[in-house]
């Protein structure tokens, strides 16, 4: 049996690139709310649905349709952290408290979904299945190379906004001390509600890119944000590189534990590394002490 390293280095750029884009969004929610939203799985599962309504049952141009399904699962961020996580927030609510309510929210969305477009797979259809391009030994569709491209453009932009531009400067700002931040004369409500704008818009670009590569299953919410939490923790959840390395990190241990185990063991693979940073280095690659301790 021959180890496919190139076919296994490409596999796991295509899933990496797909769990850097939903562990970034993480990252940036936890890092300035300070609390654990899982429900952001469910934003990229609107998407994947948003853009089947949009441009398979409306038949929208394609950009428009991109184009509305990144404004609507915005909106969507915006929507449960202004009816739900804020006025939590103000009540002094615990963590404890604020992990329930988006285990409930993430659940309510999923069978929202299923509610109205049914159990049954959906497709969008827009490019056609192409045979794969061999390169270097590996083969690989056009589709996926335009995935792994958007995705890694995508996440290069994201880290120069939050490096160079005043507003992620300023998210920054609240994500290191919000106390500190407010005597500055910053906003830090503002900025939150901000940050779940941002995340949940690349959830959606995710959730736009799986629904060109995958099949829509409306409990898929939940087995990406666990990827996208785990590559998270184990890069460094303040951390946007370290989010990024940590999810590319989550899908090359999967595509190698694969090809000796059956497909089914993901999941496991995926938390024993995790279980494995959590003991070993819980502050992650690229983390803090901070992060470590809360």
């Amino acid at each position: 049996m021959t180890f496919p390293a190139a076919q296994l280095l490409v596999n796991s750029l295509i899933i990496g690139s797909i769990y850097a884009l939903v562990a970034v969004g993480f990252s940036l929610i936890y890092s300035t709310n300070r609390y654990v939203h899982l429900a952001h799985g469910a934003s990229v599962v609107v998407a994947g649905y948003g853009l089947y309504s949009f441009f398979t049952i409306l038949q929208a141009p394609f950009v428009i349709a991109c184009l509305l399904t990144i404004f609507a699962t915005s909106l969507l961020g915006l929507l449960m952290f202004k009816a739900i996580y804020e006025p939590l927030q103000k009540r002094k609510s615990s963590t404890v408290i604020m992990l329930i309510a988006s285990i409930g929210l993430l659940t309510l969305i999923e069978n929202i979904m299923l509610l109205f477009y049914g159990a049954d797979v959906k497709t969008i259809g827009f490019i056609e299945v192409k045979e794969g391009i061999t390169i270097a030994g590996a083969v690989i569709t056009p589709l996926q190379i335009v995935l792994i491209f958007t995705s890694l453009i995508l996440l290069g932009i994201f880290y120069l906004f939050m490096t160079k531009t005043a507003l992620g400067r300023d998210l920054r700002a609240v994500a290191d001390h919000k106390e500190l931040a407010s005597i500055m004369g910053l906003n830090p409500s503002k900025l939150m509600a901000i940050s779940f704008i941002i995340g949940s818009a690349l959830a959606g670009i995710a959730g736009i890119l799986i629904a060109l590569e995958q099949n829509l299953d409306p409990s898929m919410g939940t087995d990406l944000m666990i990827k996208g939490f785990s590559g998270a923790i184990i890069g460094g959840i303040y951390s946007v590189p370290g989010s990024i390395v940590g999810s590319y990190l989550v899908g090359t241990a999967e595509n190698v534990g694969t090809w000796f185990l059956p497909s089914g063991y993901k999941s496991a693979i995926t938390f024993t590394l995790l279980f494995l940073f959590l003991l070993l280095r819980p502050k992650g690659i690229f983390g803090i002490d901070k992060g470590a301790r809360e």
